[in-house]
């Protein structure tokens, strides 16, 4: 690269260099360092590097979390495929003008803060709200149902922040289904059950992995929606970390949690590619 090439090409890069440096790296190094530090009985942090706080990551109460975490994470990314593939279906089979506004379903909810939503929902669900009224109205129900702070009404809770994120790389990855394809399954005498399973379901197996991903990741780390819905009684991996910076005051503790649920995320995302996923449907 000669000199006439080196500014315009500084222009360029350099602004967006010095904001992932400022905003990705530094913070990333920060909390890498920090996770080796100790405290001490005041719960100041101090710079006595030591490998404690990784292996206080095996108590067994976290390993519980740990397990409970997975559990939920996988149980949510589950039920968002089950959910997300005939909506993600039906939006990318439509021609007609309602294509956009069965989209349009799946965009707004982040017109509004996720927060907001969850806070919502434990409205709806509790004993004074909307769907406790309705059952009582009915004489489903004699008394108001107890339905918050249970690990279903966490996995709920995670379903509908998440399940958007499983319907649009499912969309993308119908969308570009080859209808000859589908018309000779159906011309060789293809029942609509084996098409599925045969031709549709192999075909749209990357929007599949890359939807999991994009919810079973973030499931571990959705806090908010676990200590709102869940009551402090279906702790995830994110409850862990949330707490040590806040109540327990031990930054090294939670910086260390923070460096394995990234490990876990960048292994994860590994493994994706390894399977030939398409790195453009994370955003990657």
């Amino acid at each position: 690269m000669d000199k006439k090439q080196i500014k315009p090409a500084l222009v360029t890069i350099g602004p967006v260099t010095v904001i992932m440096v400022l905003l990705i790296a530094l913070p990333l190094i920060y909390v890498a360092v920090m996770s080796f530090c100790s405290i001490d009985e005041y719960y100041n942090v101090t710079f006595d590097f030591t490998l404690e706080n990784y292996m206080r990551l095996f108590n067994a109460d976290y390993l519980k979390i740990y397990a409970q975490s997975l559990g939920i994470a996988f149980i949510t990314t589950v039920l968002c495929i089950l959910i997300g593939y005939p909506f993600s279906y039906i939006i990318a089979r439509t021609k007609s003008r309602r294509k956009k506004v069965l989209y349009m379903l799946v965009i707004i909810p982040f017109w509004t803060n996720s927060l907001i939503r969850i806070y919502g929902w434990r409205t709806f669900l509790g004993n004074s709200g909307w769907l406790n009224g309705i059952l009582t109205a009915l004489g489903i129900v004699s008394e108001p149902v107890d339905f918050l702070y249970k690990s279903g009404t966490t996995i709920v809770g995670m379903v509908y922040c998440l399940i958007p994120f499983m319907i649009l790389p499912l969309y993308t990855a119908i969308e570009k289904l080859d209808d000859s394809l589908l018309e000779a399954s159906q011309d060789l005498g293809a029942k609509p059950v084996n098409t599925f399973f045969e031709v549709i379901l192999p075909l749209t197996m990357s929007g599949i992995f890359s939807g999991s991903l994009m919810v079973f990741i973030p499931c571990l780390g959705y806090f908010f929606v676990s200590d709102i819905l869940g009551g402090g009684n279906t702790d995830m991996i994110g409850n862990l970390i949330e707490r040590q910076f806040q109540s327990g005051n031990n930054w090294p503790l939670g910086a260390a949690l923070s460096i394995i649920l990234i490990i876990v995320t960048l292994l994860l995302v590994k493994v994706y590619q390894k399977m030939g996923g398409d790195m453009d449907a994370l955003g990657v």
